[in-house]
Protein backbone atom coordinates (compact mmCIF):
# COMPACT_ATOMS: atom_id res chain seq x y z
CA UNK A 1 0.00 0.00 0.00
CA UNK A 2 3.01 2.25 0.84
CA UNK A 3 6.15 2.02 -0.96
CA UNK A 4 8.88 4.21 -0.70
CA UNK A 5 12.31 3.63 -2.96
CA UNK A 6 15.51 5.44 -2.07
CA UNK A 7 13.87 8.30 -1.08
CA UNK A 8 15.88 11.91 -0.23
CA UNK A 9 15.61 15.02 0.78
CA UNK A 10 18.26 17.53 1.60
CA UNK A 11 17.59 20.91 2.64
CA UNK A 12 21.31 22.43 1.78
CA UNK A 13 23.98 20.92 3.37
CA UNK A 14 21.34 19.11 5.37
CA UNK A 15 19.93 15.58 4.91
CA UNK A 16 16.46 14.91 6.25
CA UNK A 17 16.10 11.26 4.63
CA UNK A 18 18.60 10.14 3.27
CA UNK A 19 18.08 6.60 0.84
CA UNK A 20 14.92 5.47 2.41
CA UNK A 21 13.75 2.23 2.08
CA UNK A 22 10.09 0.93 3.20
CA UNK A 23 7.37 -0.91 2.85
CA UNK A 24 3.96 -1.23 4.65
CA UNK A 25 1.13 -3.30 3.62
CA UNK A 26 -2.24 -2.82 3.13
CA UNK A 27 -4.12 -3.12 6.06
CA UNK A 28 -1.36 -2.24 9.01
CA UNK A 29 -0.60 -0.02 11.41
CA UNK A 30 3.15 0.89 11.03
CA UNK A 31 4.60 2.80 14.24
CA UNK A 32 7.19 4.99 12.36
CA UNK A 33 9.80 5.79 15.54
CA UNK A 34 12.74 8.35 15.75
CA UNK A 35 14.54 11.10 17.87
CA UNK A 36 13.65 14.99 16.89
CA UNK A 37 15.36 15.30 13.68
CA UNK A 38 15.06 12.04 12.09
CA UNK A 39 13.05 12.59 9.20
CA UNK A 40 9.54 11.26 10.45
CA UNK A 41 8.04 14.53 9.56
CA UNK A 42 9.51 14.97 6.24
CA UNK A 43 8.80 11.86 4.98
CA UNK A 44 5.26 11.99 5.97
CA UNK A 45 5.04 15.08 4.10
CA UNK A 46 6.56 13.73 1.07
CA UNK A 47 3.78 10.99 1.08
CA UNK A 48 0.97 13.70 1.13
CA UNK A 49 2.80 15.60 -1.17
CA UNK A 50 2.97 18.45 0.59
CA UNK A 51 7.22 18.41 -0.11
CA UNK A 52 8.60 16.90 -3.25
CA UNK A 53 11.92 14.78 -2.45
CA UNK A 54 15.29 15.64 -3.75
CA UNK A 55 15.42 12.51 -5.20
CA UNK A 56 14.16 8.93 -4.66
CA UNK A 57 10.26 7.62 -5.64
CA UNK A 58 7.34 6.97 -3.02
CA UNK A 59 4.03 5.22 -3.77
CA UNK A 60 0.36 4.89 -2.30
CA UNK A 61 -2.12 2.34 -3.54
CA UNK A 62 0.73 2.15 -6.46
CA UNK A 63 0.63 5.93 -7.39
CA UNK A 64 3.50 8.43 -7.40
CA UNK A 65 3.11 10.34 -5.24
CA UNK A 66 5.25 13.25 -7.36
CA UNK A 67 3.12 12.70 -10.87
CA UNK A 68 -0.50 11.32 -9.18
CA UNK A 69 -0.39 14.30 -6.25
CA UNK A 70 -4.33 14.73 -6.93
CA UNK A 71 -5.41 10.73 -6.90
CA UNK A 72 -2.47 10.51 -3.83
CA UNK A 73 -4.97 12.90 -2.09
CA UNK A 74 -8.26 11.21 -2.81
CA UNK A 75 -6.94 8.22 -0.83
CA UNK A 76 -4.90 9.49 1.98
CA UNK A 77 -6.04 11.34 5.23
CA UNK A 78 -3.29 13.39 6.82
CA UNK A 79 -3.02 14.59 10.13
CA UNK A 80 -0.54 16.59 11.04
CA UNK A 81 1.25 16.95 14.41
CA UNK A 82 -0.28 20.39 15.15
CA UNK A 83 -4.08 20.86 13.98
CA UNK A 84 -4.61 24.13 12.95
CA UNK A 85 -8.86 25.24 13.84
CA UNK A 86 -11.09 27.42 12.80
CA UNK A 87 -11.59 29.13 16.51
CA UNK A 88 -15.18 30.63 15.64
CA UNK A 89 -16.69 27.14 13.97
CA UNK A 90 -19.17 24.71 15.94
CA UNK A 91 -17.48 20.96 15.36
CA UNK A 92 -20.39 19.94 12.73
CA UNK A 93 -19.37 22.90 10.71
CA UNK A 94 -15.84 22.37 10.94
CA UNK A 95 -16.36 18.98 9.58
CA UNK A 96 -19.34 20.21 6.68
CA UNK A 97 -16.40 23.07 5.60
CA UNK A 98 -14.02 19.75 5.09
CA UNK A 99 -16.61 17.67 3.32
CA UNK A 100 -17.35 20.75 1.00
CA UNK A 101 -13.36 21.33 0.18
CA UNK A 102 -13.35 17.40 -0.85
CA UNK A 103 -15.86 17.80 -3.41
CA UNK A 104 -18.34 15.87 -1.39
CA UNK A 105 -22.10 16.56 -2.80
CA UNK A 106 -24.10 18.74 -0.12
CA UNK A 107 -26.97 16.28 -0.43
CA UNK A 108 -24.14 13.62 1.54
CA UNK A 109 -22.48 15.65 3.86
CA UNK A 110 -24.54 15.46 6.27
CA UNK A 111 -24.95 11.74 6.51
CA UNK A 112 -21.11 11.43 6.47
CA UNK A 113 -20.86 13.91 8.88
CA UNK A 114 -22.67 12.43 11.36
CA UNK A 115 -21.36 8.49 10.56
CA UNK A 116 -17.47 10.44 11.11
CA UNK A 117 -18.76 12.14 14.63
CA UNK A 118 -20.36 8.88 15.93
CA UNK A 119 -17.09 6.87 14.94
CA UNK A 120 -14.64 9.52 16.59
CA UNK A 121 -17.16 9.63 19.64
CA UNK A 122 -17.90 13.32 19.32
CA UNK A 123 -21.61 13.59 18.60
CA UNK A 124 -22.00 14.61 22.34
CA UNK A 125 -20.30 17.57 20.97
CA UNK A 126 -20.93 18.88 17.63
CA UNK A 127 -22.70 22.19 18.70
CA UNK A 128 -19.45 23.30 20.88
CA UNK A 129 -17.34 25.80 19.43
CA UNK A 130 -13.57 23.80 18.35
CA UNK A 131 -12.12 26.24 20.31
CA UNK A 132 -13.81 25.25 23.54
CA UNK A 133 -12.38 21.38 22.90
CA UNK A 134 -10.26 20.02 25.01
CA UNK A 135 -6.84 18.95 23.20
CA UNK A 136 -7.94 15.52 23.34
CA UNK A 137 -11.34 16.24 21.60
CA UNK A 138 -9.62 18.29 19.64
CA UNK A 139 -7.01 15.41 18.21
CA UNK A 140 -10.04 13.05 17.85
CA UNK A 141 -11.97 16.03 15.73
CA UNK A 142 -8.43 16.63 13.97
CA UNK A 143 -8.72 12.14 12.95
CA UNK A 144 -12.48 13.09 11.98
CA UNK A 145 -11.45 15.66 9.27
CA UNK A 146 -9.03 13.12 7.49
CA UNK A 147 -12.08 10.38 7.51
CA UNK A 148 -14.29 12.66 5.56
CA UNK A 149 -13.43 11.47 2.16
CA UNK A 150 -13.31 7.79 3.62
CA UNK A 151 -9.21 7.43 2.61
CA UNK A 152 -7.90 4.47 2.38
CA UNK A 153 -4.03 5.49 4.14
CA UNK A 154 -4.02 7.40 7.55
CA UNK A 155 -1.04 9.00 7.85
CA UNK A 156 -0.80 10.47 11.15
CA UNK A 157 2.01 12.32 12.88
CA UNK A 158 2.08 12.42 16.69
CA UNK A 159 -1.86 11.78 16.75
CA UNK A 160 -1.09 11.39 20.91
CA UNK A 161 1.07 14.04 21.38
CA UNK A 162 -0.36 16.18 24.79
CA UNK A 163 -2.82 14.02 25.86
CA UNK A 164 -4.05 12.57 28.93
CA UNK A 165 -3.48 8.90 29.79
CA UNK A 166 -7.41 8.82 29.42
CA UNK A 167 -7.34 10.19 26.18
CA UNK A 168 -3.97 8.38 24.88
CA UNK A 169 -6.48 4.69 25.58
CA UNK A 170 -9.54 6.15 23.82
CA UNK A 171 -7.15 7.34 20.48
CA UNK A 172 -5.81 3.89 20.62
CA UNK A 173 -9.29 2.10 20.48
CA UNK A 174 -9.80 4.01 17.65
CA UNK A 175 -6.87 3.50 15.99
CA UNK A 176 -7.71 -0.41 16.17
CA UNK A 177 -11.23 0.01 14.94
CA UNK A 178 -9.98 2.01 11.86
CA UNK A 179 -7.57 -0.72 11.31
CA UNK A 180 -10.93 -3.49 11.64
CA UNK A 181 -12.43 -1.32 8.93
CA UNK A 182 -9.42 -2.09 6.96
CA UNK A 183 -7.56 1.09 7.16
CA UNK A 184 -3.46 1.29 6.45
CA UNK A 185 -2.12 3.28 9.27
CA UNK A 186 1.12 5.18 9.40
CA UNK A 187 1.85 6.55 12.54
CA UNK A 188 4.68 8.40 14.35
CA UNK A 189 4.96 8.72 18.04
CA UNK A 190 7.07 9.40 20.95
CA UNK A 191 4.75 7.07 22.85
CA UNK A 192 6.81 3.94 22.45
CA UNK A 193 5.03 1.39 25.06
CA UNK A 194 1.48 2.14 23.16
CA UNK A 195 2.96 1.90 19.35
CA UNK A 196 3.98 -1.69 21.22
CA UNK A 197 0.55 -2.25 21.41
CA UNK A 198 -0.99 -1.68 18.41
CA UNK A 199 1.38 -2.12 15.62
CA UNK A 200 1.81 -4.70 12.98
CA UNK A 201 5.23 -3.35 12.26
CA UNK A 202 7.20 -0.86 13.56
CA UNK A 203 10.28 1.17 11.65
CA UNK A 204 13.32 2.85 13.52
CA UNK A 205 14.79 5.96 11.66
CA UNK A 206 17.42 8.03 12.74
CA UNK A 207 19.78 10.63 10.78
CA UNK A 208 17.11 10.18 7.93
CA UNK A 209 18.29 6.34 7.42
CA UNK A 210 16.01 3.54 8.58
CA UNK A 211 17.94 1.47 11.32
CA UNK A 212 15.43 -1.50 11.56
CA UNK A 213 12.02 -2.25 9.98
CA UNK A 214 9.79 -5.21 11.19
CA UNK A 215 7.84 -6.86 13.89
CA UNK A 216 8.90 -6.21 17.90
CA UNK A 217 9.89 -9.78 17.85
CA UNK A 218 12.10 -9.35 14.98
CA UNK A 219 14.62 -7.34 16.67
CA UNK A 220 15.87 -9.84 19.18
CA UNK A 221 18.08 -11.28 16.69
CA UNK A 222 18.84 -7.96 15.17
CA UNK A 223 20.42 -6.87 19.14
CA UNK A 224 21.59 -10.09 19.84
CA UNK A 225 18.84 -10.80 22.70
CA UNK A 226 17.83 -13.70 23.60
CA UNK A 227 14.41 -15.11 24.56
CA UNK A 228 13.54 -14.92 28.50
CA UNK A 229 10.62 -16.82 30.45
CA UNK A 230 9.71 -15.92 34.20
CA UNK A 231 8.50 -19.88 35.66
CA UNK A 232 6.68 -19.55 38.69
CA UNK A 233 6.43 -22.88 40.68
CA UNK A 234 5.13 -23.62 43.51
CA UNK A 235 7.62 -25.52 45.77
CA UNK A 236 10.48 -27.82 44.71
CA UNK A 237 12.76 -24.77 42.80
CA UNK A 238 15.37 -26.73 43.21
CA UNK A 239 14.06 -29.50 41.28
CA UNK A 240 12.85 -27.28 38.90
CA UNK A 241 16.30 -25.48 38.48
CA UNK A 242 18.14 -29.10 37.68
CA UNK A 243 15.62 -30.04 35.29
CA UNK A 244 15.67 -26.70 33.25
CA UNK A 245 19.18 -26.21 33.27
CA UNK A 246 19.53 -29.71 31.59
CA UNK A 247 17.67 -28.77 28.58
CA UNK A 248 20.60 -28.15 25.96
CA UNK A 249 18.45 -25.38 24.65
CA UNK A 250 18.70 -23.48 28.16
CA UNK A 251 21.75 -21.30 28.96
CA UNK A 252 20.59 -20.33 32.17
CA UNK A 253 17.97 -20.18 35.16
CA UNK A 254 18.21 -17.87 38.19
CA UNK A 255 16.12 -17.60 40.83
CA UNK A 256 14.53 -14.12 40.94
CA UNK A 257 12.76 -12.11 43.69
CA UNK A 258 9.44 -10.20 42.26
CA UNK A 259 7.17 -7.50 44.45
CA UNK A 260 5.01 -11.11 44.58
CA UNK A 261 7.70 -13.21 46.24
CA UNK A 262 8.50 -10.71 48.85
CA UNK A 263 5.14 -10.22 49.89
CA UNK A 264 4.59 -13.83 50.84
CA UNK A 265 3.76 -14.74 54.74
CA UNK A 266 5.63 -17.54 56.02
CA UNK A 267 4.21 -19.92 58.22
CA UNK A 268 7.19 -22.53 60.15
CA UNK A 269 9.47 -21.80 57.31
CA UNK A 270 7.03 -22.59 54.77
CA UNK A 271 4.55 -20.20 52.58
CA UNK A 272 1.23 -19.66 54.21
CA UNK A 273 -1.92 -19.68 52.23
CA UNK A 274 -4.08 -16.49 52.65
CA UNK A 275 -7.98 -16.39 52.96
CA UNK A 276 -9.46 -16.30 50.06
CA UNK A 277 -6.98 -16.59 47.32
CA UNK A 278 -6.74 -19.52 44.90
CA UNK A 279 -5.53 -22.80 46.65
CA UNK A 280 -3.96 -26.44 45.62
CA UNK A 281 -5.50 -29.09 47.10
CA UNK A 282 -3.45 -29.65 49.95
CA UNK A 283 -4.17 -25.88 50.64
CA UNK A 284 -1.27 -23.91 49.77
CA UNK A 285 -1.68 -20.40 47.85
CA UNK A 286 -1.09 -20.37 44.15
CA UNK A 287 -0.35 -16.87 44.91
CA UNK A 288 2.91 -18.24 47.05
CA UNK A 289 5.64 -19.63 45.29
CA UNK A 290 8.91 -19.12 43.59
CA UNK A 291 10.03 -17.14 40.18
CA UNK A 292 12.88 -18.48 37.89
CA UNK A 293 14.48 -16.65 35.45
CA UNK A 294 14.79 -18.52 32.20
CA UNK A 295 17.09 -17.71 29.69
CA UNK A 296 17.30 -19.66 26.12
CA UNK A 297 20.80 -19.75 24.34
CA UNK A 298 19.05 -18.57 20.61
CA UNK A 299 15.98 -16.30 20.40
CA UNK A 300 12.80 -19.12 20.02
CA UNK A 301 9.76 -19.90 22.36
CA UNK A 302 9.40 -22.81 24.12
CA UNK A 303 6.63 -22.55 26.71
CA UNK A 304 5.60 -25.71 26.04
CA UNK A 305 9.18 -27.25 26.55
CA UNK A 306 9.52 -25.95 29.83
CA UNK A 307 5.63 -26.76 30.94
CA UNK A 308 5.96 -30.51 30.06
CA UNK A 309 9.77 -30.49 31.75
CA UNK A 310 8.47 -29.41 35.00
CA UNK A 311 5.15 -31.48 34.91
CA UNK A 312 6.95 -34.62 33.91
CA UNK A 313 9.42 -34.00 36.58
CA UNK A 314 6.89 -33.26 39.57
CA UNK A 315 6.93 -29.78 39.90
CA UNK A 316 4.06 -27.71 40.68
CA UNK A 317 4.05 -24.94 37.65
CA UNK A 318 1.90 -21.92 38.53
CA UNK A 319 2.11 -19.92 35.32
CA UNK A 320 4.74 -19.24 32.23
CA UNK A 321 5.09 -15.56 31.45
CA UNK A 322 7.62 -14.86 28.51
CA UNK A 323 9.79 -12.04 28.94
CA UNK A 324 8.71 -9.17 26.65
CA UNK A 325 11.30 -7.19 25.00
CA UNK A 326 10.39 -3.13 25.25
CA UNK A 327 10.08 -0.99 22.59
CA UNK A 328 12.02 2.31 24.30
CA UNK A 329 14.74 -0.74 25.25
CA UNK A 330 15.57 -1.17 21.48
CA UNK A 331 14.84 1.79 20.81
CA UNK A 332 17.62 3.10 22.37
CA UNK A 333 20.60 0.27 21.41
CA UNK A 334 19.02 1.16 18.44
CA UNK A 335 19.31 4.23 18.07
CA UNK A 336 22.82 5.20 19.93
CA UNK A 337 24.36 3.51 17.10
CA UNK A 338 25.06 -0.10 18.39
CA UNK A 339 23.47 -1.13 15.59
CA UNK A 340 24.12 -0.78 12.03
Amino acid sequence: MIEIKQLTKTFGSLVAVNKLDLRIEAGDIFGFIGPNGAGKTTTMRILVTLMEPTFGQAFIDGLDVTKKGKEVRRRVGYMPDFMGVYDDLKVFEYLEFFAAAFGIEYAKRKSIVDGVLELTDLVSKQDALVDSLSRGMQQRLGLARVLIHDPKVLILDEPASGLDPRARIEMRELLRELKRMGKTIMISSHILSELEEICDRIGIIEHGQLVFSGTIEEIRPRLGLQSKVRVRVLGGEDRARELLTALPQIQSVEVIQTAEDRGQKMDNGGPKAEDGGPKTDDGRSLSCGTTLLVTFKENMSADGLIARTLVQGGVDLVSLQPEQLKLDDAFLQLTKGIVH
